[in-house]
């Protein structure tokens, strides 16, 4: 006999015993059983009736058209309604594992890791991790600049679009930007590899790639300076010092005349925009002009 014409009757309790007989015999008797036993725990509500619709109902049902209505497709509609709501309660709780904080410019945030390691987000700058696997896999992705201070446990993996840092549990700062890609470590040990050069790096060793050129150096500092609000520069190009006082202090910046490739040492602190400018351009023999609240010009000067 025909599976769905079966199954209409049996949803109608309209079988014979010899259909009966048959449908319970049927391979899918006891899936499509088990759907309605577990529809059957949803119930409507309950809601008075006003008289009123007694009588119009009975006049109504008296006057218009006979229509056959096609009961068997209730049930099934109610067996539809659990299952879109079982897919959207699947994507909403097991599928929304990866856990993302990004920071505007002129921006800090601190965040703690599952395994309280800490993160300190410099301005623009993202890191994303799967919460869910963050025990068996202590991995973090990121864009822009951070400070982290790792707890000891197993292998923790920064990954950025120009290198990997591996460490076990130390404090260091990564810092990837356009053609720049730059870590420090302040304490502990740990292992960087950027396009073809894997180091390992000790307390106050600073690994560099600028421009596609590796350099290593010494730093004597504690912490990084931009979690104290400021933000210090050794032998870097004039062109990253800019963005990075656009990023403090989210203002655009125009140069005139200006060679970005020029290297400045030096520090600017990110609460005063004019006592910013001028650290960097008195040094390096540039003038500048403030236009609006966010528009700068800088201009070069011959030297």
């Amino acid at each position: 006999m025909d599976k769905d014409y079966l199954l209409k009757k049996w949803l109608n309790d309209e079988l014979s015993d010899t259909e009966k007989e048959a449908f319970l015999q049927s391979d899918d008797y006891s899936f499509y059983k088990d759907i309605i036993d577990n529809a059957n725990h949803f119930k409507a509500s309950n809601f008075s009736k006003a008289e009123d619709f007694e009588t119009f109902n009975a006049k109504y049902q008296s006057q218009k058209p006979k229509v056959k209505k096609l009961k068997w497709l209730n049930p099934l509609l109610r067996v539809a309604s659990i299952v879109v709501i079982g897919f959207a309660l699947y994507f909403t709780i097991f599928q929304e594992t990866t856990i993302e904080i990004q920071t505007l410019a002129h921006e800090q945030t601190t965040i703690e890791l599952p395994d309280a390691s800490i993160v300190t987000l410099n301005a623009k700058s993202q890191v994303s991790y799967d919460k869910k696997a963050w025990s068996k896999h202590r991995e973090i992705k990121l864009a822009g600049e951070a400070f982290f201070i790792v707890s000891k446990g197993n292998t923790f993996d920064v990954i950025t679009k120009d290198g990997k840092v591996t460490v076990l549990g130390t404090q260091f700062n990564v810092k990837q930007r356009d053609n720049y890609f730059e870590v420090k470590c302040f304490e502990g040990v740990v292992k960087v590899t950027s396009q073809s050069v894997t180091k390992t790096l000790n307390a106050g060793d600073t690994y560099r790639f600028l421009d596609s050129e590796f350099s290593e150096s010494k730093t004597i500092l504690k912490e990084p300076q931009w979690t104290k609000n400021k933000s210090s520069f050794e032998s870097v190009p004039l062109k990253e010092v800019i963005a990075e006082l656009e990023r403090q202090y989210d203002i655009k910046i125009t140069t005139k005349q200006l060679d970005g490739s020029r290297l400045f040492t030096g520090v600017f602190t990110h609460n005063n925009l004019e006592n910013a400018l001028m650290s960097v351009s008195q040094p390096m023999n540039l003038t500048y002009e403030i236009n609006t609240a966010n528009q700068v010009v800088i201009h070069g000067n011959k030297r």
